[in-house]
């Protein structure tokens, strides 16, 4: 019985493996690399980056506002967060940690 189930599982192990094998001529298989590449005038203009226009956006991407600190600070402390969604966030602030 365990000869009969050994040259059965054997048989069905190279009945997966005839089935699985792919022709290489076949159409419909993966890309080659090839055919995949692009010029690199092409992959410079898809992914070219925006340059800062001024010193001021330059300013603003290093340095945060007051506004976004106070912010920050509140979202930081949980009373205050949790307090800042009830009532607002000026006045939650202002219980926590006075006016600036």
């Amino acid at each position: 019985m365990r000869s009969l189930l050994a040259v059965l599982m054997v048989s069905l192990a190279l009945a997966v493996l005839c089935y699985c094998e792919k022709d290489p001529k076949d159409p419909s298989g993966s890309p080659s690399t090839d055919s995949i590449r692009i010029k690199k005038e092409v992959a410079n203009t898809f992914v070219k980056r925006q340059k800062r226009s001024n010193l001021y956006e330059r300013y603003l991407e290093y340095y945060k506002s007051p506004m976004e600190q106070m912010h920050e600070r509140c979202e930081n402390y949980p009373p205050c967060d949790y307090l800042s969604d009830q009532i607002g966030f000026y006045t939650a602030y202002n219980r926590f940690f006075g006016r600036y």
